[in-house]
């Protein structure tokens, strides 16, 4: 298995401010920001439509609910419906991160202790040690936890029943988690990117909630430019509030959105300095591409993992990027943005 690294965290000058990635001191901003509720839960509405369906399913039998995986990009909404889903089901919620966990009696600890019908929510599960998926794997299946006594050949194996629960687990990179463990969920949902009128609804709730004066038009400014991600849509409005009171008595409208989005150097597509950086450099200095992510993430000096899982989903979403089994390649969105005209090479990639 190839070994993960961290995803690197920019220094502080240097914090995306359209990062999906979480930012120390905005957590209990997103935290007062997020629904409790399937009902509150704006868009992705075939995920909801199956967690609705499990949820109520399981109410009616009585039972825990079926293992739940959640995965795509960050900053969708994966931990606030593993919250959903325990306040529906009316259960114990208990969250953790997988590489938190580094030893066995890590996990034995948190499994001998788990509530009855309990949501246990694993975030990044795809980094789960070998060593605990074994622990974990009849403990999904049969509720059950062997614990070995002892060492050498005086060693025995001491099953422990442990109360049924609901192991939810999200990931943004699915195709690393290893097949038993993904064979043990029984519900695998996939989160999209959210459309610019479902990130102006969640923008107009956040608004609310922290009376914010936003109209219609301030608030799609700042949805077509969070790049599909509520995340980001709320840290925007936390910055262009700072300038509305700063600048323009305190609203936001269309205009000040405009102007505090300009002085934030996001433009129209949600586009920061580094993702300008990334789509010039293959345009201008590799002709365009096909180019390599280890090439690309040294001409950058960023790290690979930070490429694939930050700058490029959204990216290639929008059709500014095409992943090639060569290398990564500018289209002709790409040249039409930054208003560069493609050479005749570059124009038989597209």
């Amino acid at each position: 298995m190839a070994t993960l690294r961290n995803t690197p965290k920019l220094p502080p000058d240097r914090e995306r401010l359209v990062s999906a990635a979480p930012v120390e001191d905005d957590s209990s901003f997103e935290l007062k920001l997020r629904p409790q509720r399937l009902g509150e839960f704006i868009g992705q509405a075939k995920v909801k439509e199956n967690l609705a369906v499990a949820i109520e399913a399981a109410k009616s039998r009585g039972e825990a609910m079926d293992h739940v995986m959640l995965y795509g990009p960050p900053g969708l909404g994966k931990t606030t419906l593993a919250n959903i889903i325990a306040n529906e089901l009316g259960v114990h919620f208990q969250p953790t991160a997988a590489p938190l966990l580094q030893i066995k009696g890590d996990l034995t600890a948190i499994l001998t202790n788990i509530r009855d019908k309990q949501v246990l929510f694993f975030d990044e599960v795809h980094r789960m040690q070998p060593a605990l998926e074994e622990i974990l794997y009849p403990a999904l299946e049969d509720y059950k936890l062997d614990i070995i006594i002892g060492q050498g050949p005086a060693a025995r194996t001491h099953t422990l029943e442990i109360k049924p629960f609901t192991f939810v687990g999200a990931t943004t990179r699915a195709g690393l988690i290893s097949a038993p463990l993904r064979s043990r969920f029984g519900i695998v949902l996939r989160l999209e990117f959210y459309t610019p009128q479902d990130l102006q609804i969640i923008v107009e709730r956040s608004a609310e909630i922290l009376g914010v004066a936003v109209d219609k038009e301030g608030a799609l400014e700042l949805a077509s430019r969070s790049r599909g991600t509520p995340r980001i849509a709320n840290r925007l409005l936390r910055r262009v509030r700072d300038y509305a009171q700063v600048r323009s008595g305190g609203k936001i409208d269309l205009p000040t959105a405009q102007a505090a989005l300009q002085m934030l150097e996001v433009d129209r597509y949600g586009f920061d300095e580094i993702d300008r950086k990334l789509l010039l450099t293959i345009i201008e200095k590799y002709q365009g591409g096909p180019v390599g992510v280890n090439t690309l993430a040294a001409s950058l000096a960023e790290e690979p993992d930070a490429i694939e899982e930050i700058y490029e989903p959204y990216l290639i979403q929008i059709g500014f990027l095409n992943r090639t089994p060569r290398g990564r390649v500018a289209t002709q969105l790409a040249y039409e943005h930054f208003g560069i005209t493609p050479n005749r090479r570059q124009s038989s990639l597209f």
